[in-house]
């Protein structure tokens, strides 16, 4: 894999900035029902076995880790803040995060947090489609800012899994807050944990199956003196799932010590999308954490029991994409599904992107799959998935 997974490296320390928090309208009181429309260990065995239901035991019935292909009731996404962070990219980074706020907003509601000092400028650039709302922020992680949300007794509740820079590479004494800003504006309740991880870290099948990069959560820099079996346990009851899948992943060599999100995502229960590198790359951390992925991936069963089907996406031609830079994330598999569309980054090389939406197609029929040019995005290390958050509908 390369460079796919270096992520923000480029980037410099962000100093928290207070700001008021104003009043918000992400929408989380219309997860009432009445408001709304109507898949172990490193190799690849659960420490627990599935319990009916799709629940750990002392993990209350009732709570779900839902899939990202589940309806949803909005998408949230950040503005980012401060030159900074971006430098001289900033102009072209949230021209990048207008456009991918416009794509969703065509298909789904979208709210996008900004600083109250810069909500106009913010609206202006993403258009009436968009509603901007003032919150406290400091850059566009919104998928690793945001509360988790799971679905427990008919409600939606936020895991906060209390953001701390990525382990402390980066200052953000906004983002520290936006999970019990946004949990507490809405009276939605906040499930407490002593874990510290983010977004980014987790992917689920919605029926109590959960990938994780080791080197993202089992981190000094996170959760120090935790065991993976002491960190497991806490992810079964805070999230309800019941089997957890672990990948190695790659700690240091980037921000997020290696998100899941950039390594492997279901598409259905039971299908694995997996990333490779594209042929005839020297090998590296990231093509060696991939393979090590696949390693695991082949030889596990969900928390139903099922074998996996583990689908490559190849990463387009390095010398044909139209973005560059040391962090770029080639990967195709930052991509962020909708409730109507799947999103999915554009590189530039014609038939590598052809090739991915057509696999995408394959998995998500009723869904239309809409490339999107994120290159300012990807040279800052990160990707679709990164810049979105979804909040499930329940009922």
């Amino acid at each position: 894999m390369t460079n796919a997974l270096s992520r923000r490296t480029l980037m410099r320390s962000l100093a928290g900035v207070g700001a008021g928090v104003g009043a918000l309208t992400l929408g989380l009181t219309a997860c009432d029902p009445s408001s709304v429309d109507g898949a172990g260990g490193v190799d690849g065995t659960a420490s627990t076995p599935p319990q009916p239901g799709g629940t750990a035991p002392g993990t209350p019935a009732a709570r779900r880790f839902g899939a990202e292909w589940e309806k949803h009731l909005r998408t949230v996404m950040s503005w980012p803040a401060s030159e900074s962070v971006w430098g001289d990219q900033l102009p072209d980074v949230r021209r990048d995060v207008a456009g991918l706020a416009q794509a969703i907003a065509a298909r789904e509601p979208v709210v996008l947090m900004a600083r109250p000092e810069q909500r106009d400028a913010a609206r202006k650039a993403c258009g009436s489609a968009v509603e901007v709302v003032p919150v406290a922020v400091d850059d566009l992680w919104a998928r690793d800012t945001l509360p988790v949300f799971v679905e427990e007794g008919g409600k939606v509740k936020g895991v906060d899994f209390n953001f701390n820079g990525w382990g402390g590479k980066q200052q953000h004494g906004n983002d520290a807050k936006v999970a019990r800003t946004v949990l507490a504006q809405y009276g939605v309740e906040r499930v407490e944990t002593r874990l510290v991880a983010e977004g980014g870290s987790f992917e689920t099948d919605g029926q109590g199956t959960l990938m994780v990069t080791e080197s993202s959560v089992v981190n000094d820099n996170r959760n120090p003196g935790m065991s993976r079996d002491e960190i497991e346990a806490e992810l079964k009851r805070v999230l309800g799932v019941s089997r957890v899948i672990w990948l190695a992943g790659v700690k240091g060599k980037d921000i997020t010590d290696a998100h899941v999100d950039c390594l492997a995502r279901f598409a259905a229960p039971g299908v694995v999308l997996l990333d490779r590198a594209f042929p005839g790359t020297p090998p590296d951390v990231w093509s060696r954490s991939a393979d090590q992925a696949r390693t695991v991936l082949k030889d596990a069963t969900d928390a139903t029991g099922r074998k996996l089907q583990v689908v490559e996406l190849q990463q387009p031609d390095p010398d044909v994409i139209t973005g560059r830079g040391d962090a770029f994330v080639s990967s195709y598999m930052n991509f962020y599904i909708g409730s109507k569309g799947v999103y999915l980054p554009k590189f530039g090389d014609a038939r590598a992107d052809d090739r991915a939406q057509q696999i995408l197609k394959q998995y998500f029929p009723g869904r239309e799959i809409v490339p999107v040019g994120i290159d300012a995005i990807a040279a800052g290390g990160g990707g679709i998935h990164c810049a979105t958050h979804d909040i499930p509908a329940v009922g």
